[in-house]
C-alpha cells in the first residue's frame, strides 16, 4: 500500500470506530466494505479483525461496568459451535455473496414472529444467534446488522448494549483472525506497521465517541441505530446485486 492509501485507511478507521463507539454498530460494516473493495478477501478479513478487536476491546474497557456477562457467555457457546463447523467446511464466499448475506440478515430478524424476536436474555436465543452470527462472521467478515438487531431487542440501556456487544465482538473477531490467518488454505498475513496504525486509529475513534454517547437519550440511541442498520444493510443488498449483474453480463459477453 502507498503512504497515501495507508493514511486514508487510518482516517477511515478513526471514523468507523467513532461510529461504532457511539452506537455499538455500523462502523465495522462500513470498514469491511471498503477493505473488500481494495484487498483480497482473506487479507481484508485479517486487517478488519485486528481493527475491530482493538475498537471493541477498548470500548469494552471504557464501559466495563455495564457489561452483561450472561449474554456474553451464552453467545460464546454459539461462537464455538460455529468455529468447529466452519473449520471443517473452510468455505470462503465470493464478494457478492458475502455482501448479500450482510444485507439481508437484519431484515430477516425483523420479520420473525413476536415470540421469536431477538432477546439477549434468552439462553437458547443467545446460543442460536451466536452460532449464526459467527457463521456470518467467517463468511462475510462481520456478523453485521443481525447482531446489532439482536442486541437492540434487549431491555438494556444504551451503555449496556454497547458494552455487552463489544465484549462479544472481541471474541468473534479473534475467532475470525484465527480462521483467516491460519485455518483456511489461502491464509493471509498482515504488515505489523499497518496493524499498529489500525489499533491506534480504532482506540482514538472509540475514545472520541464516549462523551457523545453519554449525552444521548435512550430513544435517540435506538432510533438512530435502527436507521443506520437499515441504510447500511440496504446499501449492501444493492451493491451485491450490482456485482452479480456485472458478473452475469461478463459471462453473457463471453
Amino acid at each position: 500500500m502507498s503512504p497515501v492509501l495507508i493514511a486514508a485507511l487510518g482516517l477511515l478507521m478513526v471514523a468507523t470506530a467513532f461510529l461504532s463507539g457511539l452506537f455499538g454498530m455500523a462502523g465495522g460494516l462500513i470498514l469491511i466494505g471498503v477493505l473488500l473493495a481494495i484487498l483480497p478477501l482473506p487479507a481484508a478479513m485479517v486487517l478488519h479483525a485486528i481493527t475491530q478487536m482493538a475498537s471493541n476491546g477498548w470500548r469494552a474497557v471504557l464501559w466495563r461496568r455495564h457489561i452483561r456477562w450472561r449474554p456474553v457467555a451464552v453467545y460464546l457457546i454459539g461462537c464455538a459451535l460455529a468455529l468447529g463447523l466452519w473449520a471443517l467446511v473452510r468455505y470462503v464466499p465470493d464478494k457478492p455473496v458475502a455482501l448479500l448475506l450482510l444485507g439481508v440478515t437484519p431484515f430477516m430478524a425483523r420479520l420473525l414472529p413476536a415470540g421469536l424476536r431477538p432477546d439477549p436474555d434468552s439462553v437458547w436465543q443467545g446460543a442460536i444467534y451466536g452460532t449464526i452470527c459467527m457463521g456470518l462472521m467467517l463468511m462475510t467478515g462481520v456478523s453485521g446488522p443481525l447482531l446489532d438487531t439482536f442486541f437492540l431487542g434487549a431491555r438494556f440501556d444504551r451503555r449496556s448494549i454497547v458494552a455487552t456487544k463489544a465484549t462479544c465482538q472481541v471474541a468473534s473477531h479473534l475467532t475470525k483472525l484465527i480462521y483467516f490467518g491460519g485455518i483456511i488454505d489461502q491464509a493471509a498475513s498482515l504488515d505489523p506497521m499497518l496493524a499498529m496504525i489500525a489499533v491506534m486509529a480504532s482506540m482514538l475513534g472509540t475514545t472520541l465517541a464516549r462523551r457523545l454517547l453519554e449525552s444521548m437519550s435512550e430513544q435517540q440511541f435506538r432510533t438512530w441505530a435502527n436507521r443506520i442498520i437499515t441504510v447500511v444493510a440496504s446499501y449492501y443488498i444493492l451493491y451485491a446485486g450490482w456485482l452479480m449483474l456485472i458478473a452475469q453480463r461478463s459471462i453473457a459477453a463471453e
